[in-house]
Order: structure tokens, then sequence, then C-alpha cells
């Protein structure tokens, strides 16, 4: 059996992200065999993950992580069951982990760093989603996590040349389009992006509103169109009123700023991922 001295609990420690005690037992029952020690924690925690999988995680944290430059970038939501967890240092830490280890790997397998979450932090630890971007041809990729954590931006601006993509103008528009899309919440670029069968319905719902009652056909066709503007407006980016300037549209500032570098810019996706949202 081998000596079970401090130094000894404490690389186990620093293996597997354990509490002290839970260490020192664990080296107790395997003889001093570190590996083994290690395999036996990993059980545990694996043990306790399952027990935990059935208690609500409606809490949590939306991370981040952009590397190469600005050329991968990915955004993630992972849950856990209460804020008090979420406000957590050591569950923050873990989330922006996870968001780095996807940035690297396209499909990591983060299950052994969920199992180890559940048993370091003590409550169900949920992996809910994440989306991955990486740059097609010149472009930035950019990320926006607002205060709190609990809404995330992940968003890919592209441009004809790569030299433009270097620009403090560039740079500071893409910036400028994920605070965009944190506070305005669209659900597209453009109108074209919306599926016929939205559009269909909001047709519909303009269609039997009390503002038509009564109307002309030719009137009826007009309030309808100035419904399906406003929700345009309200559900398009590029049609939505600029955050910094809400008299100019995002479209028309994304065209000055193409107009100073002499390209052609243009938003090509983005995600936005909110604590808890229906998916």
């Amino acid at each position: 059996m081998a000596e079970i001295t401090p130094a000894l609990v404490g690389q186990l420690r620093a293996m597997t992200g354990a509490g002290l005690m839970a260490c020192k037992k664990s080296l107790d029952e395997a003889k001093g065999d570190l590996q083994a020690a290690v395999d036996l924690l990993r059980k545990q925690g694996a043990a306790a993950a399952v027990k935990k999988s059935d208690r609500s995680a409606n809490e949590g944290l939306i991370g981040q992580a952009v590397l190469n430059g600005g050329k991968v970038g990915v955004l993630l939501e992972v849950n856990c069951e209460t804020d008090f967890v979420a406000r957590n240092d050591s569950f923050k830490a873990l989330v922006g982990e996870l968001a780095a280890k996807i940035a690297s790997q396209p499909s990591p397998d983060l299950e052994p760093d969920r199992v180890a979450a559940v048993a370091r932090i003590g409550e169900n630890i949920q992996i809910r989603r994440h989306q991955r971007l990486e740059v097609q041809g010149s472009g930035l990729i950019a990320a926006y996590i607002h205060t709190g954590g609990k809404v995330g931006v992940l968003v890919e601006v592209g441009a004809t040349q790569e030299a433009t993509t270097s620009q403090e103008e560039f740079k500071q528009l893409v910036r400028d389009i994920t605070l965009q899309i944190a506070a305005a919440s669209p659900v597209s670029i453009s109108r074209s992006d919306i599926p016929a069968a939205v559009v269909e319905k909001e047709k519909e719902i303009a269609t039997q509103s009390d503002s038509v009652k009564g109307k002309p056909a030719q009137a009826v066709a007009k309030i309808i169109e100035g419904k399906l503007n406003k929700f345009f407006e309200t559900s398009c980016l590029l049609e939505q009123g600029f955050v910094k300037n809400a008299d100019l549209k995002v479209m028309a500032h994304i065209g000055t700023v193409s107009k100073q570098l002499g390209d052609e810019i243009t938003v090509r996706r983005f995600v936005r991922f909110q604590v808890g949202e229906p998916i």
C-alpha cells in the first residue's frame, strides 16, 4: 500500500477537482493507488450525475469563446438548478472551459466534464445546446454576453476583402451588431429569411384584426401591408432601428460603413441564446 501523503491527495484533487475528504477517502479505498482513486472518483461522480439528472435545471449561463483571431466562435448554454450556482466562479469557469473546448474541437466529448462538474458542484448540470461558427471566406466572428450571462450572441460578418476585417471601423461594426442582436432580439437577418408560413400567419392575424373590419378592399390591403412591414421591422435585423441611433436602420448603418471602407459588408448569420427560452 502506497503512503497517502498530503502531496498525493493534492495531486488527486488537481486531477479530478474533487473535495479534500473525497480524495482522502478514495485513496484509502484504493490503498494509495492514484489511478485507481481517480477511477473510483469518476465512477462516484457518474453515479451522482445519474441521481441528480431528474432534478430541474432551469438556471444557468450563456458562454462564449472566439478563437483564431475571430475566425472561429462558439456560443453555448449550460444549465444548473439554482441562480446561486450560476453566479459561482466554479460554474462560470466550467462554462468558459466548455466553450473553449468546442471552439477548439468541432465535436468534443463533453460528458466527462459535465459529470465531473456535477460531483464537484453538487447540482444537476446540463449542457443544453451549443453552436459553433467558422468564417467562410473573408470576415470575422464576434460574441457578446450580456451582463449577468443570461443572454448571449454570436455573429459572423463578412467582407469581400480580407484587409477590411482588420480595420477598426469594421471591428466596431461587428461589435455593434452583437449589441443590436442582444438588445432587439431579431429572428432573421432579412425578410427573405423568414419562412413563408410565418409570413402567412402574420397576414392572417392582420386580416382578422379590428382595424380592417368594414374597410374597403383597397384600404384593407394597405393596412395589412403596413402591419407586415411593422412585423419585419421588429423581426428582421437589417430593418430594425440601430441601437445607437433609432432613426437609422441597421441596413443603412452597414451601408455607411461599407462605403467608408470601400467594400461590401454583409451579416452572414447569427445565433442568440437566452437562458431557459423554448427551443
